[in-house]
């Protein structure tokens, strides 16, 4: 059997709608695959390894930082401290890893909380984190629906980020309710993640994973992709409003993300809560 044949069988024989709980039981309460739990698990002392696995990721902060700040500070375009725009905001980054996008948004002096449903993953966070952001960087190993019964966290945050998080869980629609109970009114939530195309199986899959090797084998789960389209219907039915949605285009041989007008594979999106 050939190596491209291989991962197209195993990918559509696991076909299940996006919003269908496993049936497997896991551990601790959370909308997260448990094989994906597994597979972070044994990734999880790799990510501040800039040439590594997550290659990919560290590159994409390239956009996604700017793309966070920028969208936060439009409604005032007012920045009272250059070095720390985003100052006085509460930020949480769900499904952090390693923190690779939690530390940079600290450094622009939001105070955020990475979570994730892999203990070792927050473990590697703290260990990395940098002493002098210790007063506004947090980290604590939880899920997103154990932060919900927490009544400290409903509406409190200006933001929540899900970076590359979509594509790994079980029920999108639960997912984006957790979230807007947890974001202030009028507050931001961020996504990127990958389109359910043909082009992202063969780009975003086979390419990603077997031939250039820029993610490890297994990472993703095609049928777990979602459309632009559905996302955005989602975020509509419980009660946001999307107001960006660009593509997303990564050059493996430069290691360079850029904007673009094509959504095929990667996109990001935006939405307000109404």
């Amino acid at each position: 059997m050939s190596i491209l044949y291989r991962p197209f069988i195993r990918h559509i024989s696991r076909f299940r709608p996006i919003t269908i709980l496993s049936s497997r039981q896991i551990s601790i309460k959370s909308s997260v695959d448990p094989d994906e739990i597994n597979r972070f698990r044994q990734l999880s002392s790799s990510w501040w390894n800039e040439t590594g696995e997550y290659a990919a990721l560290h590159s994409l902060n390239q956009l996604r930082v700017p793309f966070i700040r920028e969208q936060l500070l439009q409604p005032t375009l007012k920045i009272k401290d250059s070095l720390k725009p985003l100052k006085n905001l509460q930020l949480l980054d769900i499904g952090c890893g390693g923190g690779i996008l939690t530390e940079p948004l600290a450094r622009l002096g939001a105070s955020i909380l990475g979570i994730d449903a892999v203990s070792e993953n927050i473990s590697t966070a703290q260990y990395h984190a940098d002493p002098s952001l210790k007063e506004n960087l947090n980290y604590k190993h939880v899920t997103l629906e154990e932060l919900c019964e927490n009544v400290e966290y409903i509406e409190k945050y200006d933001a929540i980020i899900a970076s590359e998080v979509i594509e790994h869980i079980n029920d999108v629609d639960s997912f984006i309710g957790n979230i807007g109970r947890l974001l202030k009114p009028k507050g931001l939530c961020f996504i990127t993640t990958l389109n359910q195309t043909m082009a992202s199986y063969l780009l975003g899959i086979i390419a990603a994973e077997y031939v250039f090797r820029i993610v490890p084998v297994g990472t993703h789960t095609w049928n777990k992709f979602i459309r632009p389209t559905d996302l955005i219907t989602l975020f509509e039915k419980n009660g946001f409003s999307v107001v960006l949605n660009n593509g997303m285009i990564y050059n493996p041989i430069t290691n360079r993300w850029s904007w673009s007008e094509n959504k095929a594979i990667n996109y990001a999106l935006c939405a307000v809560k109404n």
